[in-house]
């Protein structure tokens, strides 16, 4: 395992989850990621990337949701989780990422390789 996936296992495991609202997708837009996160997710075609993006979508959004729910990049898991990225309908854990947490997640988006999704 590469030392990014060791610290994005890291980072998961320490990023607060609640419960959304149902069928909410607000958050689910274009986002960037990491290029090991993007490794471990189905590839998409270039014809479903331009779908995506012309509906400001993520191209792993299906009817149902998250197709990659459990292996979603980091920022979606952060997504409700800090006031940097509030959900727009009002959810979050009852208690937010630690703030350490966060700058140490914000210093490896600086330092590694992202793609948009």
């Amino acid at each position: 395992m590469t030392g990014n996936m060791q610290k994005i296992r890291f980072f998961r495991s320490r990023i607060p989850t609640f419960a959304c609202v149902p069928g909410c997708h607000d958050c689910c837009g274009p986002i960037k990621a990491s290029s090991d996160e993007m490794a471990r997710l189905p590839v998409k075609s270039d014809a479903e990337h331009d779908v995506a993006m012309e509906n400001l979508s993520c191209p792993h959004l299906g009817e149902g949701g998250c197709q990659v729910y459990e292996d979603r990049p980091i920022i979606c898991r952060l997504f409700g989780t800090t006031p940097k990225l509030a959900c727009p309908n009002g959810m979050h854990p009852d208690a937010m990422i630690d703030t350490r947490i966060e700058a140490k997640i914000d210093q490896f988006f600086r330092e590694v390789r992202h793609v948009l999704v």
